[in-house]
């Protein structure tokens, strides 16, 4: 009898490590991996995503080749990853604003759902005019698009960008008019309003933050809660000071791996965003150094961190008589 229980206890204990072996199976590329920036480069999403990058390459042991492919919004790039075989070698970046209402603008057949999520940084965005421009400060440009309903230029890199929702959000709530030039990317965007293209811009921090420090941007108001630090700058004053109701959500940024792909692709994406990304010097300097905030999150966490920005996001948009699909049909309530 002792000895049946003792090689039915053997039994179990190897069960048990063969059990755990399964489960921690660690994925090993075989071949680069594609890694698709849905954006021009230069912006925010190609600047953070090659580091993340490089940080990935040694852990994983093989190249991770980072793709430019700007269009529609980001759209394309998205597509090509979702189009792609779901074996792990093709990942998407970007913002999860973006990818978590393509559905809802009736751009893509996507939720955020549909994929894993692996945080980098949150970005915020800021209101900034050439400073050829007549205006001084928030209040002065709030009077001025009032006045010309319709007629001031305000870049953006697209119908879902952080741009576009910053300036929606502030429109949301003054009622104000203003003339969208859309770009592919969120650098081009500033670029344009650097050369006097346009007059606004209203596009993240980060790419921004060359331009507020070389004096060729003025940025009057920080989409955040509280006056906004920038190293080498100064302090944007936040928004609240002239629209006291409005709230500053945070834009997530990060790599997104369609869910389908084997677990053990998961599994080891897990294992290193919590082991080098979350203790990536390089990462946490980038963000200190572009205005951003490091937030190195994954799976659950992930998913709820994202969840407001695009809760708002995407109502923001059905509101505005944006969007194609109603959010609280496809599991996004009202706010």
């Amino acid at each position: 009898m002792h000895r049946k229980l003792s090689i039915l206890s053997i039994e179990v204990v190897v069960l048990f490590f063969v059990f755990c072996a399964t489960s921690y199976a660690q994925w090993k590329p075989e071949k680069p991996i594609n890694l698709i920036v849905p954006w021009g480069a230069g912006g925010s999403t190609d600047q953070v995503t090659r580091i993340v990058a490089g940080e990935l390459e040694g852990p994983l042991g093989q190249k991770i080749v980072a793709v430019n492919q700007p269009g529609a919004s980001g759209t394309v790039g998205t597509k090509t990853v979702m189009d792609a075989k779901k074996d792990g070698y093709y990942w998407a970046s970007g913002a999860a604003g973006d990818l978590g209402t393509y559905k809802v603008k009736g751009f893509l057949d996507t939720t955020i759902a549909d994929w894993h999520l692996y945080l980098d940084v949150a970005n915020v965005m800021v209101v900034s005019v050439n400073p050829n421009t007549p205006y001084k400060d928030f209040g002065e440009l709030l009077k001025a698009f009032k006045e010309n309903p319709g007629k001031i230029p305000v870049a953006t890199a697209g119908e879902v960008s952080m741009g576009a929702v910053a300036i929606e959000a502030i429109k949301k709530h003054t009622g104000i008019q203003y003339k969208h030039v859309s770009y592919d990317g969120g650098n081009p965007a500033v670029i344009a309003t650097v050369s006097g293209e346009a007059q606004v811009t209203p596009q993240l921090a980060v790419e921004q933050v060359d331009m507020i420090r070389a004096n060729k941007l003025r940025p009057l108001a920080a989409l955040t809660d509280e006056d906004l630090n920038v190293k080498g700058y100064g302090t944007i004053p936040s928004i609240r000071k002239w629209i006291p109701n409005m709230r500053g959500l945070p834009s997530y940024f990060g790599i997104f791996v369609p869910k389908g792909v084997p677990n053990e692709v998961v599994q080891t994406l897990d294992n290193h965003w919590a082991k080098t990304i979350s203790n990536s010097a390089k990462l946490k300097d980038y963000a200190n150094d572009r205005a951003a905030l490091f937030t190195p999150h994954y799976g659950k966490e992930a998913q709820e961190k994202v969840f407001p920005f695009i809760q708002f996001t995407a109502w923001l948009y059905w509101d505005a008589g944006k969007a194609k699909v109603k959010p609280d049909t496809i599991g996004i309530p009202r706010p």
